[in-house]
């Protein structure tokens, strides 16, 4: 059985400049762009899972056949742990949990600006 080897891995290089293509795509779409944020969110949401299905069928193989078939399960498994994590990391970012727990106003500066004398620390820690 003889196997044909391409010397040139074209289909990296390829998958390289897509995926480092769509990265610029959605560095501009962030940072100069005149999107709404809801905009925004959603290209840079499009661009990654193209990027993902990229990352998928040119740098892991996930068609080519080997001893057994693609594991399909295990990508689907895969996915529903990112979703979650994805899920949980935004939930927490989006509640603006803190490590001040005693609802103490020591770091409060509502005094404006030109109150910006030392206050002394009534506690211990952090």
């Amino acid at each position: 059985m003889e196997k044909k080897h391409n010397k040139y891995p074209i289909n990296h290089i390829v998958g390289f400049a897509l995926s480092i293509t769509l990265t610029l795509i959605a560095a501009w779409t962030a940072l100069s762009s005149n999107l709404p944020v809801m905009w925004i969110i959603i290209v840079i949401m499009v661009l990654a899972v193209i990027q993902a299905a990229i990352q998928l069928f040119m740098f892991m193989h996930i068609t080519e056949r080997g001893a057994t078939h693609a594991p399909w399960n295990m990508m689907i498994h895969a996915s529903v742990i990112a979703a979650i994590i994805v899920a949980g990391s935004l939930f927490v970012m989006s509640f603006g949990f803190t490590h001040d727990h005693g609802g103490g106003d020591h770091h409060d500066n509502s005094g404006g600006p030109e109150s910006n004398e030392e206050m002394p620390e009534d506690h211990e820690g952090h």
